[in-house]
């Protein structure tokens, strides 16, 4: 199983499998060059390591280096190794790129939950670098795996990613040299060879021009330092002017300032050649989230058409300003050496109040993008059909399933989207607004579960937002979501501070839900952490609160959660006192399938409590109440339970006929596929509403 991480290396045609497209659009260009480096990069593969000498077993993977500037080719030349030597690993190639298009390090912790993920792993949410780097190393002890780090900032970034087995091997790509990590192999890259100079332009250019000026062309890749990106731009120039000899291109280089790198003033020159919405349009693309752009994200950018968009993507593809990112649906990236270059331009000529309503109206689109994505599986719901028709046919997505593959195609830049949202700190209400609708439309297509890691990310942003703006409601949702799920994953103890600091903030902002859905919370913590006596209390403090606002229905779920507290605290006294309270409020509300639970529970406190006689009749009265509710999963328990106390109190001919009847109820519902929620200990089904506004538990049917 592999990975398949898009890099955003400049590096035409001598940069690997997937350059930008020729001049029409229709072919793609082929690695060239690198000869003598993929030689001795394969030699290093077998070249005997420093322990082999010393004779001591390598105790980690092997890593090669491959550094260099950007825009000369690395990462294509990283690519093209694991491609010819991934047959010696059969577990598999992976890639990760450790710095993002901006020059921001990505966290440890990211890399390697997106490794585990390619490794078809869980990756708990929330789960700190030191845990997912082990369980990282883990999962590769005893495989024969390839791992591909792009663009590796430190080499602290890749010491935390290597695996502990010597049959692995690393290939980074850094700029410089990664010092700390022992008998690290480096393949320092400069300019390409004149011969696939030469071959690079002929391919993007044709070859007529090259040919019959052979001087001009190699004076070209003089100009270019014979650096891939550049004579890619080149190529492109050259081909988006026909009647241009390539002689005239030299000449234009050389003109210009030569102060800038050869790959600026290319860019430069090919920039201020191309007609002028084509050329803003480019400019804009260094505000793309991640340097990912389709169709709408250009749009937005440019306030044009989608369409006119596509249409200025497919020229400046077609002339090496982007790559064509390999999808089901039309994106394409800005090449990372380009995205510098880029911004200055952006910034000269693009006011910034220009600048700013491009990012507002790019935010806008993604935000009504995430909006009909969520809208379209609520085929229920007459509100979102009609709001779905309302909206513009550019936003709407055919069928459910494009829209899941638009959100899973667009993922990595709909986060970039929320945390440059975030960081920009202008655009606050936009970000609150594109961070719930991203919420909503993962949890609606992926579920709660498998976005849980996405989920806590974007939770963790709202809840910057919040403290930023002092939004004491949105901040105590944010940390209840957040609290949530750190109790799923075990972290109970981080959990039960965030409870505490929702507490706080709910207070603040006078919001009774929020409070006491967080005095519930902290009782839930103290419980799990065995902390019986902090739990009833907690509890009790949230009970008073539902009483007081005449919240019948919580009050007596939350008479449940008590009860359950003294049961494992062995006080059944109080545990039967407070079922007993907890049944007539369902009597009151008229719950059946609560009276039957609540019922339930009370004949297993009566069973630890020595009064086996006591059980028997309430399981009995239980049974009845089941029926009632029509709750075939609960009547097959109370059934199992009747046969046991029946067993016990000498009756085994009684307990077999009511374990035949429970057996024979759970096979006919297996039979009719009835599906269960997620419940917690106290039979209380969990459901969180995510959302940058409000969190929720809300009882199950027949809930305590």
């Amino acid at each position: 199983m592999t990975e398949q991480v898009v890099d955003t290396e400049c590096t035409g045609t001598a940069g690997g499998d997937r350059p930008p497209a020729g001049p029409t659009g229709s072919t793609e260009l082929g690695f060239l060059g690198r000869t003598r480096e993929l030689k001795e990069l394969r030699a290093d593969i077998e070249r005997a390591g420093l322990d082999t000498l010393s004779g001591r077993k390598a105790p980690r993977a092997r890593v090669l280096l491959i550094a260099g500037r950007p825009g000369y080719g690395r990462t294509a030349l990283a690519e093209e190794l694991a491609r010819r030597v991934a047959d010696r690993y059969p577990d598999g190639v992976f890639r990760a790129r450790l710095t993002e298009p901006g020059g921001t390090p990505v966290p440890t912790e990211t890399t390697a939950r997106d490794l585990l993920t390619a490794l078809g792993l869980p990756t708990p949410a929330g789960a700190g670098q030191d845990d997912l780097a082990a369980a990282l190393r883990a999962a590769l002890a005893g495989r024969r795996a390839l791992l591909l780090l792009d663009d590796a900032a430190d080499a602290q970034q890749v010491d935390a990613l290597l695996p502990d087995t010597p049959e692995c091997l690393v290939v980074a790509v850094s700029g410089g040299p990664l010092t700390g990590i022992a008998d690290v192999r480096p393949c320092t890259l400069g300019g390409l060879d004149t011969k696939s100079a030469l071959e690079l332009l002929c391919r993007l250019t044709g070859s007529v021009r090259i040919t019959v000026d052979p001087r001009a062309a190699e004076h070209l890749v003089e100009e270019c330092a014979a650096q891939p990106a550049a004579l890619t731009l080149a190529g492109g120039w050259l081909a988006a002017h026909p009647q241009a000899a390539v002689a005239d291109l030299a000449k234009h280089l050389r003109a210009a300032d030569a102060e800038g790198t050869p790959l600026s003033r290319v860019l430069r020159l090919a920039h201020d050649s191309l007609p002028g919405p084509t050329a803003r349009m480019l400019r804009l693309l260094s505000l793309a989230p991640a340097g990912l752009v389709d169709p709408q994200t250009a749009s937005g950018l440019a306030g044009c058409s989608v369409d006119a968009a596509r249409g200025a993507l497919e020229d400046l593809a077609a002339f090496g300003f982007l790559h064509t990112v390999g999808s089901p649906l039309p994106q394409y990236e800005v090449p990372g050496c380009l995205l510098p270059l880029l911004r200055p331009l952006a910034a000269t000529h693009e006011r910034p109040a220009e600048l700013q309503l491009a990012r507002a109206r790019m935010l806008e689109r993604t935000l009504r993008l995430l909006q009909s994505c969520r809208a379209i599986t609520e085929t229920d719901s007459p509100q979102a059909r009609e709001k779905l028709i309302g909206m513009p046919r550019a936003l709407r997505f055919p069928s459910p399933r494009a829209a899941e593959e638009w959100l899973r195609v667009r993922r990595p830049a709909l986060l970039a989207s929320a945390r440059l949202a975030v960081a920009d700190g202008e655009l606050d209400t936009l970000a609150r607004r594109l961070m719930s609708q991203l919420v909503r439309a993962m949890v609606a297509h992926f579920g709660t579960h498998a976005a849980a890691p996405d989920l806590y990310g974007i939770h963790r942003l709202v809840l910057d937002v919040a403290e930023r703006r002092d939004l004491p409601r949105e901040q105590a949702a944010a940390l209840l979501n957040l609290a949530d799920l750190d109790a799923r994953t075990g972290r109970t103890a981080e959990a039960l501070l965030r409870y505490r600091a929702a507490l706080d903030a709910g207070r603040r902002a006078g919001d009774p839900y929020a409070t006491g859905r967080a005095m519930e919370s902290v009782g839930g913590a103290h419980q799990e952490l065995g902390d019986y006596d902090r739990a009833a209390d907690w509890y009790g403090r949230a009970l008073a609160q539902r009483l007081a606002r005449d919240e019948r229905a919580d009050a007596a779920r939350l008479h449940g959660r008590i009860a359950t507290a003294h049961t494992y605290a062995g006080r059944y006294g109080e545990a039967l006192r407070n079922w007993r309270s907890a049944l007539a409020g369902y009597r009151r509300l008229g719950d059946v399938a609560g009276q039957a639970r609540a019922l339930s529970e009370t004949a297993r406190v009566q069973e630890y409590a020595g009064r086996p006689e006591e059980a028997l009749h309430t399981c009995q009265e239980a049974v009845e109440w089941a029926r009632r509710a029509e709750d075939a999963r609960l009547q097959a328990a109370l059934h199992l339970r009747l046969a046991d106390t029946l067993e016990r109190l000498g009756d085994p001919a009684a307990a077999r006929l009511h374990r035949g009847t429970a057996e024979r109820m759970l096979g006919e519902e297996l039979e009719g596929g009835d599906g269960d929620g997620a419940r917690d200990g106290d039979g209380d089904e969990i459901t969180m509403e995510h959302d940058a506004n409000a969190c929720e538990i809300r009882s199950a049917p027949g809930g305590k």
